[in-house]
């Protein structure tokens, strides 16, 4: 198994008291809304009784945050489809800090998490993930008119160039793994950019759709991305995508979402007219032959190899 996608969670257990009850005993408590539970029913069939599920999100643009108090982002538009076709009309979030979405979501907290969680195996063993949704590529962001050159992750060899990481985020593990040695640690993309901006970092590595926002609605902050690239790790693309978290019990409400879910990746106009929107294109749509499997199982060349049938 990769050390990155072990690494960053760990990294996260260590950081965070609400994650760490996460990493614990996976006998916690379940809440009244499992459809192995004594309440009667599935979750699927109460919520279609009811009309309204509840999602956790985390406030991240563009994929789940609210604007002008109503709920919106890519993975916010994909969800409210598929439940509004499951008959489920109403659509109510819960902002959650990152690394309680899960543990949150297993108490029973919400339904589901809807916040474009990456499919990491240490996350599958704790939240049973939706076939994915969204898939990922990392960028730079940079100075104005990339003075050092910098392109992707190889191009720190032989560079002094300063690389600024979230903690916590994915980069950070495949800066790690790569060998990057001149590094800084940031709590939140904000803080990124200010280090890029400010002339602390010469570069700050996250996620492609929300550096190249950052950068546009923050012109003056004298910044530029290079373009979303997938991440190499001893010669192997690091295959990267988002789902939808649900409890592991809840497998009939899983399933009927993955049928659903088919339906909008598999049709690339649909895709497009749910998170155009946001920044996503055809490049963020999932191959049809990736599986929540593959990632949870951390099987990157099988992966790959699904990535090829896209191209």
């Amino acid at each position: 198994m990769s050390k990155i996608r072990t690494s960053v969670l760990a990294a996260l257990c260590a950081t965070s008291l609400g994650l760490v009850a996460a990493c614990g005993s996976d006998d916690a408590d379940s809440g009244s809304g499992g459809e192995g539970g004594d309440s009667g029913g599935s979750t699927l069939e109460k919520l279609k009784e009811e009309g309204t599920i509840k999602v956790a999100f985390a406030g991240e643009i563009p994929y789940s945050y609210e604007e002008d108090g109503e709920l919106t982002g890519a993975t916010i538009a994909i969800d409210r489809e598929i439940y509004k076709n499951l008959g489920i009309d109403n659509v109510e979030g819960q902002m959650v800090e990152w690394d309680a979405l899960i543990p949150g979501l297993t108490k029973g907290e919400y339904d589901a998490v809807s916040a474009g969680m990456s499919i990491l195996p240490d996350r599958c063993e704790r939240g049973a993930f939706a076939e994915p949704t969204i898939m990922y590529t990392s960028t730079l962001m940079v100075k104005e008119g990339n003075p050092k050159g910098l392109n992707d992750f190889s191009s720190f060899e032989g560079s002094d160039a300063k690389l600024a990481l979230q903690s916590g985020a994915i980069e950070q593990g495949y800066a790690e793994e790569i060998g990057i040695q001149d590094t800084m640690t940031v709590n939140s993309a904000q803080d990124g950019m200010d280090a890029v901006s400010s002339g602390r970092a010469d570069a700050f590595a996250l996620t492609n759709i929300t550096l190249k926002q950052m950068a546009e609605k923050n012109a003056d902050a004298g910044v530029e991305t290079v373009g979303g690239f997938v991440a190499e790790v001893d010669g192997t693309a690091q295959v990267s995508a988002g789902s939808t978290v649900f409890r592991p019990e809840d497998s009939e409400l899983r399933e009927a979402y993955n049928e659903e879910l088919e339906k909008i990746v598999g049709d690339q106009a649909k895709f497009e007219e749910l998170v155009g929107e946001f920044g996503f294109t055809d490049d963020e749509r999932p191959p049809e032959d990736l599986t929540a499997q593959m990632l949870c199982d951390d099987d990157l060349e099988a992966a790959n190899k699904a990535m090829e049938s896209k191209e």
